[in-house]
């Protein structure tokens, strides 16, 4: 068995199709973040809004488990002055969603400081299920 191609079947030139992996499902289990519960399970634009509540509640390269690429960075910020925050914040929480292929834009954000580690933020996330309105607290885990 080769790993290469004979020369027969493949010719300098030649259009090849590409076919990309299917996109996973994306029902999971639903998180009572209030509760502090996973029970039952969520899908589409439920599971668009955990997802997203998820990605802003976990620090970026703080946490093993996830790749470099999930999570907010949020401590880059922190106890920065309001000028700073203000100039970062969109695109914190834009390079943070958009890492999900299913995000496909963030905007209308808006933002209030309620401490030097606390912000409280609205925004509304386009997902391939449809809009997402988000209205939630972010902070860094330092």
């Amino acid at each position: 068995m080769a790993f290469i191609p004979n020369a027969a079947s493949v010719t300098i030139g030649q259009n090849v199709e590409v076919v990309e992996q299917k996109d996973q499902t994306s029902r999971t289990y639903k998180i009572d973040f209030s509760a502090k519960r996973v029970g039952g399970y969520v899908d589409e634009i439920d599971a668009m809004k955990q997802a997203i509540m998820k990605i802003l509640q976990s620090e970026r390269f703080l946490y093993l488990i996830y790749s470099w690429n999930y999570g907010i960075e949020m401590r880059a910020i922190v106890g920065k002055s309001y000028q700073v925050i203000a100039s970062e914040i969109k695109r914190i929480l834009r390079e943070a969603l958009l890492e999900d292929r299913r995000i496909t834009d963030v905007y209308d954000v808006s933002y209030k400081q309620i401490d030097k580690r606390t912000l409280s933020v609205e925004f509304t996330a386009s997902t391939v299920f449809g809009e997402v309105n988000i209205e939630t607290e972010v902070s860094a885990n330092v």
